[in-house]
């Protein structure tokens, strides 16, 4: 487990590129808003694509973010176990995250 620190973040509400999340070659997400917290990039629900996403039984905490839900991304038949995660009710400090979704196991962010 980390150690509690200071939260620490870059937010970016608009930015001038277009950001798009792929796994395996396919859409997942696509947003000209993404917030950028902690090395991840966080999407909007409404930029990801229908049917990419399954909500699954795991979660995790974090110290200054609060709990996390988890979703395996879903390519055809592929499914990325757990590569995408939500905070649905964050702490205060997160609370702009609150709804938006961060991916991570080789879901591949780019502008």
């Amino acid at each position: 487990m980390r150690p509690a620190r200071s939260p620490t973040w870059v937010t970016s509400p608009a930015p001038p590129a277009r950001y798009r999340a792929t796994w395996r070659g396919a859409l997942i997400a696509a947003s000209d808003r993404v917030q950028l917290v902690d090395g991840y990039t966080y999407f909007p629900a409404e930029a990801i694509v229908p049917g990419r996403l399954v909500p699954v039984a795991r979660t995790s905490a974090c110290a200054w973010k609060g709990t996390a839900s988890y979703f395996d991304v879903v390519v055809d038949a592929a499914v990325n176990a757990g590569a995408a995660w939500t905070y649905a009710t964050p702490r205060p400090a997160a609370a702009h995250l609150a709804g938006w979704i961060g991916f991570w196991r080789g879901v591949e962010v780019e502008a």
